[in-house]
């Protein structure tokens, strides 16, 4: 099928969810004439009011199909002043590509780049385009890596496949859109139902009576329903359009090979996986490591940082190199599986470009520090930035995990309060233990079916995992809270406690004596038999009151 052809299919499947809309109306408003003309007043009239309740969202379902007032991610626009050597790249590949260069490029906060366009009447008429690059794309990939990802995506604008990739992508734009306000409205309307019903129940229960189980299965069902016709039409659009999609990828992917070089352009593929999951695991592990305690990494260090956890991880992410996805994401991804397009591209004749720009692509920044800064204050919303910088990543690693401790709220915490009915200490867990309570203590932890029937030896067996972490995790909190603990911050591992005994006290592996016997005594408080001696023997001392300071007079 010629480029012609594919994109008149785009075009009716388009305007087929455009018309969906419009019969579904019309077989309301058919219904409707029907009523009014055969049944009794009073029922038609009833039945009409419904017919317009269900008219509404598809009325607004309708309006969604409108292309939306281009949203940005948050970014940092910079222009040719700001960033020459990044410019003159971009325009360059644009002409190798043979297509129009972006007149925006914006950086963003993402490991990803894309080329959007404003195209006008449905794609058919052009308008200007924009460049989104991942700072965490340029601080992972080699400048000809770069190079191959932006040679990429103006490869998809190179040509009369221009056309049908407008039509596709706004195709799969609308549908998506519209479904997913669908999804929102009928959740919008299950959330009042249920707060509706919650109000209820709560005046109920305040008059002594019995309040109501809470049910909203039958709220937003017209909005779900018409979200399932409409999910249906995308299934088919998707399915029918996923062919051209592929095709499209395939192709550019040989524009980037032909313009980037072979190597470059297969290694890129291998890599944007990568960093993809590696800064996943940065924002989670680093970055806001200190959300909690509303503390920030020094300026310019929650996007800085990447590059230096990449650096330090060089082998961890070799592997995963090799462990290419060899299957779509979706049945309906645009994208070819990772491993199928490097397959292809790796097929191609040598063309003696290995070599090439191995430089890092961020250098093409004109001062990468100044960027991580700027890109910080455009993508940290205003309530995170008055958050309070740290000195360093040390200190926001001792202060994240210190406030996390003093905030601990373990299964052993929740079910001392239901026990006790009063503050969860360590020092009452250990009276309570002493006093032959534990397993008692044990019955109110969340258990599964088997461990609430289950009696003796084997219940203790299954609450004893949960009692072990609690009870260690109140200890190091303990250790904490008495400055008896230092956290050791790492680039290439998770942090590590290091508990702060008498001096000279350490094995020669590393690891504390005390934090051993910390280990060994909480087996004992959780033994069948507990004995909590051994482990009120390594707590800290609680600090001393002023009264007991004084000296005797």
């Amino acid at each position: 099928m010629g480029s012609t052809l594919r994109a008149l299919r785009a075009l009716v499947l388009l305007a087929g969810f455009h018309l969906l809309g419009v019969l579904l109306l019309a077989a309301l408003a058919g219904t409707d004439y029907l009523l009014l003309a055969h049944a009794p007043a009073a029922v038609a009239t009833k039945l009409a009011v419904i017919s317009v309740l269900l008219a509404i969202p598809l009325v607004r379902g309708l309006f969604m199909l409108r292309t939306p007032k281009g949203e940005e991610p948050p970014g940092l626009p910079v222009t040719e002043a700001d960033e020459p050597e990044l410019w003159r790249t971009v325009r360059e590949l644009a002409d190798q590509v043979g297509t129009r260069a972006p007149s925006r490029i914006v950086l963003i906060g993402d490991a990803n780049a894309a080329v959007s366009e404003n195209a006008r009447l449905l794609g058919l008429l052009p308008g200007p385009r924009r460049l989104h690059l991942g700072i965490p794309l340029m601080q992972g990939l080699t400048e000809a890596q770069l190079r191959a990802v932006l040679a990429h995506e103006l490869g998809h604008y190179a040509g009369f496949d221009t056309r049908l990739t407008a039509l596709t992508l706004r195709g799969r734009a609308q549908l998506q859109r519209t479904i997913r306000h669908f999804e929102k409205r009928a959740g919008s309307v299950e959330a009042r139902e249920r707060a509706r019903q919650e109000r209820k129940n709560a005046k109920a229960e305040a008059r002594g009576r019995k309040g109501r189980e809470i049910d909203t299965a039958g709220a937003g069902i017209t909005y779900r329903t018409l979200a399932r016709i409409h999910t249906a039409y995308a299934k088919l659009y998707l399915r029918t359009t996923l062919a051209d999609s592929r095709r499209q990828e395939y192709a550019a992917d040989a524009s980037a090979a032909r313009i980037a070089g072979r190597d470059a352009t297969a290694s890129a593929l291998r890599e944007i996986p990568v960093l993809e999951g590696a800064f996943g695991f940065y924002v989670r592990s680093y970055a806001t490591l200190g959300t909690d305690a509303r503390l920030l990494p020094p300026r310019g260090e929650v996007f800085g940082g990447f590059g230096r956890m990449l650096s330090a991880r060089q082998l961890e992410l070799a592997g995963l190199r090799s462990e290419l996805p060899t299957e779509p994401t979706s049945p309906y991804d645009s994208h070819p599986p990772v491993a199928d397009r490097v397959r292809r591209i790796e097929l191609l004749p040598a063309d003696g470009r290995a070599d090439e720009a191995h430089g890092a692509a961020v250098t093409l920044l004109a001062d990468e520090e100044r960027t991580y800064a700027a890109l910080e204050d455009a993508v940290i919303t205003d309530e995170v930035r008055q958050f309070r910088r740290t000195a360093d990543w040390q200190e926001l690693l001792d202060c994240a995990m210190a406030g996390n401790l003093a905030a601990l709220n373990t299964p052993l915490h929740r079910a001392l309060v239901l026990y006790t009915r009063s503050r969860p200490t360590l020092p009452a867990l250990l009276t309570l233990i002493d006093d032959g309570q534990l397993w008692q203590l044990a019955r109110r932890l969340p258990l599964s079916d088997e461990a609430v029937a289950a009696k003796g030896r084997a219940f203790r067996e299954f609450v004893r995992p949960t009692l072990h972490n609690s009870l260690h995790s109140m200890v190091m909190a303990e250790f904490s809270a008495r400055s008896r603990m230092r956290w050791e911050f790492s680039w290439e591992q998770p942090p590590r406690a290091r508990l702060l005994p008498a001096p000279g006290s350490t094995r020669d592996d590393g690891t504390s004596e005390l934090d051993a016997a910390i280990a060994v005594a909480v087996d004992r408080a959780l033994a069948d038999h507990p004995d909590t001696a051994p482990l009120r023997a390594l707590l800290p001392p609680a600090p001393r009151s002023p009264r007991e300071t004084e000296a005797p007079r």
